[in-house]
């Protein structure tokens, strides 16, 4: 498998910022690799949220992460500021392909980064659930 290049701040039209915390750094003095998915996530659903595409507390939609994946390029540590680039690679019938990338203070190459797969299934019965017009419309606008 070939590594991948890092993605630039120009790759994304959508950036949420992010705060590292002093727990989020382990022994190495860095932070440790499963806080980037915590970050991921946060990102990813504070904006759906912020959206109304997601009620978190009592809505029937919700989002299952089906597939993770994460490249390492530059140390993130606090108190670093995070500005996590999203983006969408492919909208299915109930599932989205998150690019998520997170950039360091204000530099251009992305620390990290990696893809987020997201089903979204009716909260009751969890199963897959078709997308609706205005998460269509909302997704489209952030297309890679």
């Amino acid at each position: 498998m070939t590594r991948p290049t890092p993605l630039e701040r120009g790759s994304f039209k959508l950036f949420r910022p992010l705060q590292t915390r002093w727990a989020d750094n382990d022994i190495y003095g860095h932070m440790n690799n499963v806080i980037h998915y915590a970050l991921f996530d946060t990102a990813i659903n504070g904006w759906l949220a912020e959206k109304d595409l997601l009620d978190l507390q009592k809505g029937s939609t919700i989002g299952l992460v089906v597939e993770t994946g994460c490249h390492y390029f530059a140390e993130l540590a606090f108190p670093d500021l995070i500005d996590a680039g999203i983006g969408v690679e492919r909208i299915g019938s109930s599932s989205v392909v998150y690019r998520i990338a997170l950039f360091r203070d204000k530099d251009v190459t992305a620390a990290a980064q990696g893809r987020f797969v997201h089903v979204y299934v009716d909260r009751e019965t969890r199963r897959p659930k078709p997308l609706d017009p205005h998460w269509r419309e909302t997704l489209e606008g952030v297309l890679l």
